[in-house]
């Protein structure tokens, strides 16, 4: 009997043991690096979709593509006949049935290959909001979870000479164990929303590299390269020929090289955004890329780039083109919102609540702004879930890749007001900063706090993540959600780590463009005189905190949000923008630009 029993627990741990190593092999691979200087192939354009309400498509197999086989069968979908959306673009603006929907649509694209001899293909996304299933020619080949960070797969062995056919099923519908959680206040934009290409590389590639200056350092690279497939132990060359700089080194076994070197750089700063033409090669491969290098660290209560003080002069954006109302992805997207920022005098963007898309970081970095990358671990996540560090580590993965060549990143943001009391949130997102440091040890890390307390004109400010932090970073929206205690230029200060940099990362209040007739002393007219009074009184404010190393207002423009649903002055909208949606200035505006010019 024991025997028998036995053998039935031993093949049910081998099924799951099947299942498990099935679910992992069809989880999507972290994007290679730099994928623009890649042999790429676009499938941006119009692509067929089947808009599925009701969740029926995984029952009816629409992968597939059914046809009827004799004169009595019939199959209840069909891609042709219907609508085609633009790709990349979220589907909620270009449909006017989809302006509010969060589930699942069916995405089709027909493309056609040509097979070559010792080259490998890969399917690459820039981002799918939220889960992504993919299928090839009417085969599963993976899926993806998290709506802003790029993934692949590969399909060399998958696709067919000639005419293929790709279907995604996009899921927007929000998780209670997803990152973001079920609730935040911004628009769920879903879609592939974000670049799609087939990328053809040899069969040994470059994956990735880093190649950035060592902590600290102003003149010494420490980084390396690692090549992926089977003939890994090759020579690498690094080239900046500017420098007149050709540095050899050789993998190893398992395709990894470290680098260093040292060269006498012009530094990337927002004054002078230098930024380096860098060749990496190997003996099978040729990358190129586009590098600045500086240096971004804390001493004491200061930040310092480049080994010299900087006040940050930042302002928060979120990924909404404000005229369109869309979600921004382009680079024309990406310079009105950064171009906004620039006049505004700002040397930095929080990019909220998600890494924004590989536009936005690469043309802040030619603008000369630094950048603050953050995870969409917000608010209400469900640290206890064990499947949520998981994920919070895959999407740190995916957002460090990427990003980490970019000198224009200072700061990896890896959470955004959490709370203490949450179960299991401390143990999560400590384990998150130290992997977030093993990854990249050249960047500042923040967790951003709102629980402090404000009591009798004083704050109190205490959260043990902040021990973690490189920087004390607080939301505090005193004047909108919290009426002043007495008078600003007399607030007081209790801040547990004192002599850690303070950055104000959000701050402000709500009015509407043009809102000037009603008094502009009551909160609820919205008027654009509360909003200003406000700015007024951060400003004074500000005078009064200790180891003050940077402010950024909420926020850049207006910008859609579900949650705002004042009729007469929200409309839909979080009016907390210092320009409208329509590119308007309000009086806030000039607060914040006279005081960062004065800066």
């Amino acid at each position: 009997m024991n025997k028998k029993r036995n053998k039935i627990v031993f093949k049910k741990k081998i099924l799951v043991a099947l299942i498990i190593l099935f679910c992992n092999y069809l989880q999507a691979q972290t994007a290679m690096v730099n994928v623009q200087s890649r042999n790429l192939t676009s499938l941006n354009g119009k692509w067929k979709v089947i808009i599925d309400p009701t969740g029926i498509g995984d029952w009816r197999q629409v992968w597939q593509e059914k046809k009827p086989q004799k004169k009595t069968d019939f199959v209840e979908y069909s891609f042709e006949g219907g609508p085609e959306l633009d790709v990349p673009g979220d589907f909620n603006t270009q449909m006017p049935e989809l302006t509010y929907f969060e589930g699942t649509v069916w995405y089709k694209k027909q493309f056609s290959h040509t097979k070559r001899e010792d080259k490998r293909l890969f399917l690459y996304f820039g981002a799918v909001n939220y889960l992504a299933d993919v299928y090839l020619n009417g085969e599963k080949i993976g899926s993806h979870e998290g709506g802003f960070t790029p993934f692949q797969f590969e399909i060399t062995n998958k696709v067919k000479e000639g005419n293929n056919t790709l279907i995604v099923k996009v899921n927007n519908q929000r998780k209670e164990n997803g990152l973001p959680g079920v609730g935040y206040d911004w628009l769920n934009f879903g879609g592939i929303t974000r670049d799609v290409g087939l990328i053809e590389t040899n069969n040994v590639f470059i994956e990735d590299y880093f190649i950035q200056l060592k902590k600290g350092s102003l003149n010494n690279v420490l980084g390396w390269v690692q090549l992926n497939g089977a003939k890994t132990n090759q020579k690498i060359t690094i080239k900046i020929p500017e420098l007149n700089l050709n540095y050899k080194t050789k993998t190893d076994d398992k395709g990894f090289a470290n680098i260093e070197f040292s060269s006498k750089f012009t530094l990337w700063s927002p004054e002078n955004p230098k930024i380096y033409k860098v060749a990496i090669e190997s003996e099978t491969d040729a990358v190129d890329d586009n590098i600045g290098f500086r240096s971004i660290e804390v001493k004491g209560s200061e930040i310092f780039l480049n080994k010299k003080p900087i006040f940050l002069k930042a302002v928060n954006i979120h990924e909404e083109n404000p005229f369109k109302g869309s979600r921004a992805f382009s680079k024309e997207d990406a310079g009105i919102l950064l171009n906004a920022a620039k006049e505004l005098g700002c040397n930095l963007v929080r990019l909220a609540h998600y890494p924004h898309s590989e536009n936005m970081i690469k043309e802040a970095e030619k603008m000369g702004l630094m950048v603050w990358d953050e995870l969409p671990i917000y608010q209400h996540i469900k640290f206890s879930d064990s499947l949520v560090p998981k994920k919070m580590e895959m999407m740190l993965k995916e957002m460090v890749t990427r990003d980490k060549n970019r000198a224009a990143v200072a700061i990896w943001s890896l959470s955004n007001e959490t709370y203490s009391s949450t179960p299991n949130r401390n143990d999560a997102l400590i384990s998150l900063t130290q992997k977030c440091k093993a990854m990249d040890s050249t960047r500042l890390i923040s967790h951003v706090i709102n629980t402090q307390g404000y009591g009798d004109n004083t704050f109190t400010v205490r959260d043990s993540l902040y021990k973690y932090s490189d920087i004390v970073a607080i939301n505090e929206y005193i004047g909108w959600y919290i009426p002043w205690q007495g008078k600003p230029s007399d607030t007081k200060w209790e801040i547990d780590f004192p002599n850690k940099p303070v950055f104000i990362s959000e701050f402000g209040g709500e009015a509407l463009y043009g809102n000037n007739d009603l008094p502009s002393d009551e909160a609820s007219n919205w008027t654009e005189g509360y909003q200003e009074q406000i700015y007024k009184d951060q400003v004074k404010m500000f005078k009064t905190i200790p180891n003050l190393a940077g402010v950024c207002p909420w926020i850049l423009f207006d910008y859609k949000s579900l949650s705002r649903m004042n009729q007469i002055y929200q409309n839909g909208y979080n009016r907390k923008g210092l320009i409208s949606e329509n590119g308007e200035k309000k009086k806030a505006w000039y607060i914040m630009s006279r005081y960062y010019k004065g800066k």
